[in-house]
């Protein structure tokens, strides 16, 4: 029987405004499913006008211009639904959600749907439960000594991924998906006795060390950053008083 990382897995990854996962919004998704390593992967794609202005730092990251998402894109509010919907359908046929850092996708995602569907991913979710792969995170846990950053694109260059279009949500989730193969790989004696439910937990033990690490790091050298602990999705926050 294959391992894990050899089966099929689903990718996602989108493109938005901006960084902060409670006010910024999504301009591009993309899912991107393989059933196993070497078969030709299904892409769906979604083009969304936010509705809001995109600064043009956004702009200089992914490409995408208020008048190319005014023309090109369709309205938040039914996009979300599908995205939620494609996203929910891997999850019943119990795929492996490939999510790099999934806090800031899968929140971003989760606050589109409050603010447009009145829901919530949990909502679309009806009780089953994810099983998230995070590249970063994995990489971050089995390599932990390895100097130097930590972005897809370096995740890449180290794991041999061709990454071709940087920045575009198709060729960021294939790239997630390859690196989370290609991790598999290099450290199957560890990884592949673990089924993808049991990696998921394990990352969020993980993901809450990994962040305590870099908060505290935060705190001696002067920044008043806070590092989120919750993984694969970020709690509400708390009501305004």
């Amino acid at each position: 029987m294959p391992s894990w990382f050899e089966g099929p897995l689903a990718a996602f990854d989108t493109e938005t405004t901006g960084v902060d996962v409670e006010h910024d919004r999504i301009v591009s998704a993309a899912l991107v499913v393989q059933r196993g390593t070497g078969s030709l992967p299904e892409v769906r794609r979604w083009l969304v006008s936010p509705g809001v202005p995109v600064p043009s730092a956004a702009t200089e990251i992914h490409g995408l211009t208020d008048a190319h998402l005014q023309r090109h894109g369709r309205w938040p509010a039914p996009v979300v639904d599908e995205v939620a919907r494609a996203i929910a359908e891997q999850v019943t046929r119990g795929t492996p959600l490939v999510i790099m850092n999934a806090p800031f996708d899968l929140t971003l995602l989760d606050r589109e749907l409050k603010r447009h569907r009145n829901s919530s991913l949990a909502g679309y979710l009806s009780l089953r439960s994810m099983t998230v792969l995070d590249p970063r995170v994995l990489d971050k846990h089995l390599d932990r000594y390895r100097k130097g950053r930590r972005t897809l694109i370096d995740l890449c260059e180290h794991y041999g991924v061709e990454l071709t279009g940087a920045h575009d949500a198709a060729a960021d989730a294939a790239a997630a998906l390859h690196v989370v193969r290609a991790v598999g790989r290099r450290f199957a004696s560890r990884l592949e006795t673990l089924t993808p439910a049991e990696l998921h937990a394990r990352q969020t033990v993980w993901y809450a060390a990994q962040a305590r690490g870099l908060q505290a790091w935060f705190a001696l050298n002067g920044s008043d950053e806070i590092c989120d602990p919750a993984w694969p999705l970020r709690p509400d926050l708390p009501a305004a008083a």
